[in-house]
């Protein structure tokens, strides 16, 4: 009865010891499983070129991702987005108290897209929304939890087919069907690589493979891609695609390494009757700039038709400002022509200035309206139509369009490299002339 006794004063004395808590007074630093759950609605294949064959979902629109928490030397927080080989930083991390309640807040902002994570924390799970200021009421719900380092699964099922290589892909297979070209990479059960469209690509994509199943993620702050796909006995693979909760489709891909899919030179053409190129735009100041203007005379001269919003604007981007910083030549102009999200004149122009600011792009960006492909074709008549942003426009020192590429092929797909190369010896040519 005694040691009975003892062992429960024992008991008492240790369980008043340990406190199971948060050692951090903020987010703990390291990784973080977090996920966005897009939906609990099934993407339904009902057509006749599949062969009414079904796909089951099983994520049920959870969306995972992982992200890093690192404190600075001044003690704030930074947060990084971790895709692939992609690791984005998100600038900065806020960490409060809620007014009325003892409950710990956070907010995890992306100045460059406008979009922010806020939500609570406790002990070692976060909870709240990813918010996105130019949509209207647009929110998605999201959980984090410390300390798991995978993104879908640990799980370890056998994989059914090794999917390294190239895949001819067709999206939205309902109506509308548009080709791409699947690029993975398979190493076990982990599986990276993109889509590549006519107009771009899916940026850093990772995820799994289980069994004859396949899971596929990105979130960078401004898109959401969710991808899974079941592979079928002719080993061909059948799946769903949703962007956020705001879009969801099908896709389908079979293998073939030679897949190509339409020049992006021949995509944004000059309409007929038009012999050159164009514009007059507003700066962020107000101030009118126009291709006649002094500066662009007789210089080789880079029109990049973007978005702020656009991830894929961001990287062809990044690749500008890193080619103009190792290439200076007096010779060479860049001018941005910006469509945005918002209406608001201002709005929009606070975005380009906040742009510029974060990337230090050392060429003007003017404000060419709002972002509908229609109205920004408008603006611009020269040109058949605006198919994709980003799109870019090469012009002589005369004055004359010599060629015109839609949409970027980003540093996630294979081609980035060939682009590279390709741009740097068509620019040097044109300076040459």
């Amino acid at each position: 009865m005694s040691s009975r006794i003892l062992l429960f004063f024992i008991s008492i004395f240790f369980s008043s010891c340990i406190q199971v808590n948060n050692s951090f007074e903020k987010l703990p630093p390291g990784i973080w499983r977090a996920t966005l759950n897009l939906s609990q609605k099934e993407v339904a294949i009902d057509d006749d070129a599949v062969e009414n064959r079904a796909f089951e979902e099983v994520s049920k629109g959870e969306l995972p991702f992982n992200l890093e928490i690192e404190y600075k030397e001044d003690g704030s927080m930074t947060a990084y987005i971790l895709n692939g080989d992609e690791k984005m930083e998100t600038e900065n991390v806020q960490f409060g108290r809620m007014k009325y309640r003892p409950v710990d807040t956070f907010q995890i902002n992306f100045p460059l897209y406008d979009t922010y994570i806020k939500g609570t924390f406790q002990e070692r799970f976060m909870k709240g929304k990813w918010i996105v200021n130019y949509k209207e009421n647009y929110e998605i719900p999201f959980t984090a939890e410390y300390g798991r380092n995978f993104r879908f699964t640990n799980l370890k099922k056998e994989p059914a087919l090794d999917l390294t290589g190239k895949w001819e892909v067709r999206f939205s297979l309902e109506k509308d069907p548009y080709p791409a070209i699947g690029e993975f990479v398979q190493t076990g059960n982990n599986l990276k690589g993109t889509f590549l469209t006519e107009t771009g690509d899916y940026r850093f994509l990772e995820g799994t493979i289980q069994g004859n199943k396949l899971y596929l993620s990105c979130f960078d702050g401004s898109h959401a891609f969710l991808f899974e796909g079941k592979i079928l006995e002719d080993q061909t693979i059948l799946g769903s695609f949703k962007s956020g909760k705001h879009y969801a489709t099908t896709w389908s891909a079979k293998r073939n390494e030679k897949v190509k899919i339409g020049d992006p030179y021949q995509l944004t053409y000059l309409k007929e009757g038009y012999d050159k190129f164009d514009f007059s735009f507003p700066d962020t100041e107000g101030n009118s700039v126009s291709l006649s203007d002094k500066k662009f005379k007789n210089k080789v001269v880079l029109v990049q038709i973007l978005g702020t919003w656009c991830p894929n604007c961001r990287d062809e981007t990044n690749f500008l400002v890193d080619y103009l910083k190792s290439n200076p030549n007096e010779n060479l102009e860049v001018v941005g022509i910006s469509y945005e999200r918002y209406k608001d004149a201002e709005k929009s122009k606070n975005s380009i200035k906040r742009y510029r600011e974060k990337i230090r792009i050392p060429y003007p960006i003017l404000y060419g309206g709002y972002y509908n492909k229609a109205q920004a074709s408008e603006s611009l008549p020269m040109l058949n139509k605006i198919i994709s942003y980003p799109t870019m426009i090469f012009i002589d020192k005369n004055g004359k369009v010599r060629k015109i590429h839609t949409g970027f092929a980003g540093p996630a797909t294979s081609e980035y490299q060939d682009y590279k190369m390709e741009f740097n010896g068509f620019v040097e040519q044109l300076l040459s002339e």
